[in-house]
């Protein structure tokens, strides 16, 4: 009995001891599988990292230090990753190729054809806008061409960084455009002509120095008998719009209200005969001369047309004279919802000192007048404060200016550059109110800041007694 149990024991260990080097020689047959299969899926690995190595590295430049030894399994994408099992958190340290080889998101073209721009592949012939700038795709190479742009963000930020007196912005409207297509359809007025530089210039005593007020705004004293700024868009006739904008406030206030309507700066543009340019730019003395030979009807009466570039915008208003020096029109308004087409006419325009004293008195009693000034590529960008023409010596690219129509309308004094207290004038431009201070800008006054103060013009509104309030 007691042998036959020891039979049993020791037939239980050799059987024990069977199955334990089976399980070995088991796994020692697996491990050699998996090391072949591992090596298989490895090599495979490795050869495609150096296919896209090599794509990646020859646009970027990166993985010079990369070891192919460091895989492992990532089990979601069923791949081996290189070195990347921290790659799933939210914090961008791991190789730029992550994504696109474990996940496949995206693969590099197949060729290397083309240009990037921005991380984007664009094919060989293509062509991109840049603002006022195109480009395209030349022999793996973007070629641009070199224009000055009308907004140049290096410039905003000379303008911002510096302690000027002034906040410089990059306009949606203006976008795209090239500094010289600003100068050629945002301005738009001639330079003076030796006529108009040779008036006399007019001195009145009217108010001593000291009764002028540090600041003053036409449109507080004459509140509804000034008018604010229109929008001139890409037609080139600041000669029209200031010089109907004068007028129409100066004979508001001489008619002390009784005839408050803006006149038209279209009527100008399309009807002004000698030497007429419209959209093409202008002189401000044809201007008065028509104002005061023909006159103008309302903006009501004759709006502007959303088409400046269109070939039917003749002139669609006539006019005659009645004998004794008033003129009556002889069409009906354009806007056939305005009735009233009554004619405004204006004395000969003078030409008032630019002596910053004698300005201030002929706004301050008689309204607001015309100034003729240098517009630089920077004034363009102006948003607020007191402009001053900001030069920019690392680039003399920027070093151009052109002749501007615009209208004072007052004066004041506020702290302005490195903390002075700077004196300026108030003006309102043709550009709409999205731009500088809803439609107005103020500018150093008293130092002839852009020739801003070099030639002013103003006028007398032509009133028959029947007119005189």
């Amino acid at each position: 009995m007691w042998t036959r149990y020891r039979i049993l024991i020791f037939s239980s260990l050799l059987t024990e001891i069977w199955m334990e080097r089976q399980y070995v020689s088991q796994r020692q047959v697996d491990q050699e599988g998996a090391f072949t299969r591992n090596h298989t899926v490895l090599e495979g690995t490795r050869f495609k990292r150096a296919i896209f190595k090599g794509q990646y590295c020859r646009s970027f430049g990166c993985c010079e230090d990369r070891d192919d030894d460091c895989v492992t399994q990532f089990y979601e994408a069923n791949a081996l990753c290189y070195c990347d099992k921290f790659c799933e958190r939210d914090i961008p340290d791991c190789c730029p190729d992550y994504k696109s080889f474990c996940h496949e998101e995206k693969e590099w073209p197949p060729h290397s054809e083309g240009c990037l721009r921005d991380g984007r592949h664009y094919e060989e012939g293509s062509a991109i806008k840049e603002n006022c700038n195109s480009c395209t795709c030349s022999g793996q190479q973007w070629k641009c061409s070199q224009h000055v742009c009308l907004m140049e963000p290096e410039l905003i930020e000379h303008v911002n960084n510096g302690d000027y007196g002034w906040t410089a912005q990059n306009y949606s409207q203006f976008w795209g455009m090239t500094l010289e297509e600003g100068f050629k359809y945002r301005l738009g007025t001639l330079p003076p002509s030796p006529k108009l530089l040779s008036m006399n210039e007019i001195t009145a005593p009217l108010l001593a120095i000291t009764d002028l007020p540090e600041f003053f705004v036409a449109t507080y004293k004459w509140p509804g008998w000034t008018h604010g700024p229109l929008d001139q868009k890409n037609c080139a006739a600041s000669w029209a719009f200031s010089t109907a904008s004068v007028a129409a406030d100066r004979i508001a206030i001489q008619s002390k209200g009784r005839y408050t309507a803006n006149l038209s700066p279209q009527n100008l543009i399309s009807c002004c005969p000698k030497n007429r340019h419209g959209c093409n730019s202008g002189s401000i003395d044809r201007a008065w001369w028509y104002l005061r030979k023909r006159g103008l009807v309302s903006h009501a009466c004759y709006p502007l047309f959303k088409d400046q570039n269109a070939t039917n915008n003749a002139c669609a208003m006539a006019s005659r004279s009645d004998g004794r020096g008033k003129r009556h029109a002889t069409k009906p308004c354009p806007n056939n919802i305005e009735k009233s087409n009554r004619i405004y006419q204006c004395s000969p325009p003078y030409r008032v000192s630019s002596n910053e004293t004698e300005i201030m008195k002929e706004i301050i009693h008689n309204g607001p007048v015309q100034a003729i000034m240098q517009v630089h590529e920077d004034f363009f960008h102006y948003k607020s404060g007191i402009y001053r023409h900001v030069k920019n010596e690392e680039s003399k690219k920027y070093q151009k200016f052109r002749t501007h129509a615009v209208k004072l309308t007052g004066w004041g004094t506020l702290r302005g550059a490195q903390g002075r207290k700077e004196k300026f004038w108030i003006a309102a431009n043709s550009w709409g109110k999205s731009w500088g201070e809803n439609g107005y800008f103020r500018i150093l006054r008293g130092v002839n800041e852009s020739d801003i103060e070099k030639l002013i013009i103003a006028a007398w509104g032509q009133l028959t007694s029947s007119d005189e309030p």
